[in-house]
């Protein structure tokens, strides 16, 4: 029995801010009350970015909403989460990151057959000019899909 993936977050910055090159899915280390909070959605990645310490990689400053429901046993909203990924990827990712230029970006969180699941990025800044062109590309596929649209 598969229940699919419900994607919970998305990192709208993630796409503008970045080029996107490698991603990889990773799972969360996480406390019942923020799984619990989670399905709620109250969650987000917009802010949060990905490091690698100690040969383990990090999701730092995402904002996991305390549950309601816990009073006692709450967690701390913006606490550091272990990613768990394989360590081949691991030792993939280190290496790249040690290119100039290059980071981890969380790019959406969901859940994947019950499993809270991160998907990240290896990203490369984007400059002021490609940004410029971005919004050029979507105001222009934008106003093709009106023309279309009125047909």
């Amino acid at each position: 029995m598969t229940s699919g993936i419900k994607v919970v977050a998305r990192s709208k910055k993630a796409h503008f801010n970045y080029e996107l090159l490698e991603r990889y899915e990773a799972g969360i280390v996480l406390l019942g009350s923020e799984v619990k909070s989670i399905r709620n959605g109250k969650v987000s990645i917009n802010e949060a970015y990905a490091r690698v310490r100690g040969g383990e990689v990090w999701l730092i400053n995402s904002d996991v909403s305390p549950y309601e429901c816990s009073a006692l046993n709450n967690h701390e909203p913006k606490r550091q989460r272990k990613l768990l990924l394989k360590k081949r990827e691991i030792g993939k990712i280190i290496g790249k990151t040690k290119e100039r230029g290059l980071t981890l970006v969380p790019v959406s969180l969901y859940f994947k057959d019950g499993f809270v699941k991160v998907e990240i990025a290896l990203a490369r800044g984007k400059r002021k000019y490609d940004k410029r062109e971005s919004i050029q590309k979507r105001e222009a596929d934008r106003d093709l899909r009106r023309r279309m649209s009125k047909g």
